[in-house]
């Protein structure tokens, strides 16, 4: 028993030990993740396309129509670097998918903060919009980013394949010219929060929570205390308020739609959006840069930052479960307004 006890003993210091150990250097290789750039992804789509092609033409053509074909080619190539001095349009292509958070929105910071910092021209950017909405401040962050394209004068085009609304409409506006697919759902102009309150629930249990703020408006609806009739008008007035702010930030970027009208927070598709001067084409963004591959320089490009070993480890282990609660819980403490 005395052998085991020691044994017990030892083996708990060897674990502590090793635990430490590791805890230390993977602070040591996150504190130098820190300052990292993030990988550059650059792709370029005429060449995708190119091969595409290529490929599927070898699988159904003959070995005769594909010696022509290759002749073709080269005669392409041959009359291409003649017309090299006629500089062709550049595009550039960035992806934007957004959740509650707007958390791609530090991506996209960065990915335009790369494009901006290019001293050769570039003729047109062409984000493809995917998102639902979320956090008021969120959103508003992300359109803000969108504005420093449209501020340097390029060309700014929002393709929506599957969804813009409420948040990612507010996006969606900042741009010269809005397509989407047709069954896209795109509006949604208002503002929504709600929150449980379980002060019943802990007064039935003799359970007080008290809650001291400076100003009177620090706080008005709460999740457990008691709320009054002067807390939840306050709560509509800001709420309406954002409303109020919201209209504007479209009306400002699409003076020609009826502003009244539309935001009702009720959604459109495709066609029915047009009609409402919601969208200005109804096209898939493959449509829109297959078309653009014919004349111009197509490159998607995406920052991808390295991730951490803690920002793994909590990835992993972090189901979507808890996500879903964290999500919650972040929106019943804070009485956040979303769009």
């Amino acid at each position: 028993m005395e052998f085991l006890a020691d044994y017990g003993l030892f083996l708990a210091k060897a674990i502590t030990v090793v635990v430490t150990i590791g805890l230390i250097i993977g602070l040591i290789v996150s504190a130098g993740q820190k300052g990292e750039p993030g990988k550059l992804k650059v792709e370029k789509l005429n060449e995708k396309l190119n091969k595409v092609k290529q490929r599927l033409e070898s699988e159904l053509l003959d070995k005769k129509a594909l010696k022509e074909k290759a002749k073709a080619l080269k005669k392409s190539a041959k009359k291409e670097k003649s017309e090299e001095a006629t500089k062709k349009a550049r595009v550039i292509v960035l992806d934007f998918k957004g959740d509650i958070k707007a958390s791609a929105s530090q991506q996209l910071r960065e990915e335009i903060t790369t494009i901006l910092s290019l001293e050769e021209e570039i003729d047109e950017v062409v984000v493809r919009l995917e998102s639902a909405g979320g956090m008021v401040h969120e959103y508003g962050f992300a359109a803000s980013q969108l504005d420093r394209i449209r501020a340097r004068g390029i060309p700014l085009t929002i393709a929506v394949d599957k969804v813009a609304a409420s948040g990612g409409y507010m996006m969606a506006v900042v741009a010269d010219r809005i397509i989407a697919a047709p069954f896209a759902v795109i509006g949604s102009i208002g503002v929504v929060a709600q929150l449980p309150n379980f002060h019943r629930l802990l007064k039935k249990h003799d359970i007080d929570v008290e809650m001291h703020t400076a100003g009177e408006y620090k706080r008005t609806l709460t999740v457990l205390g008691e709320n009054t009739d002067k807390a939840r008008e306050k709560f509509k007035e800001d709420l309406q308020d954002v409303h109020v702010l919201f209209k504007d930030y479209i009306n400002s970027h699409r003076p020609n739609v009826d502003i009244e009208k539309v935001s009702n927070g009720d959604v459109w598709f495709g066609q029915r959006a047009i009609d409402q001067n919601l969208i200005d084409e109804i096209m898939t963004s493959d449509e829109y840069l297959q078309s653009k591959c014919s004349d111009a320089d197509v490159f998607s490009i995406s920052l991808k930052k390295k991730k951490s070993i803690k920002e793994k480890f909590s990835g992993d282990a972090e189901s979507m479960l808890s996500r879903v609660v964290q999500n919650t819980i972040e929106r019943l403490m804070h009485n956040k307004w979303f769009v």
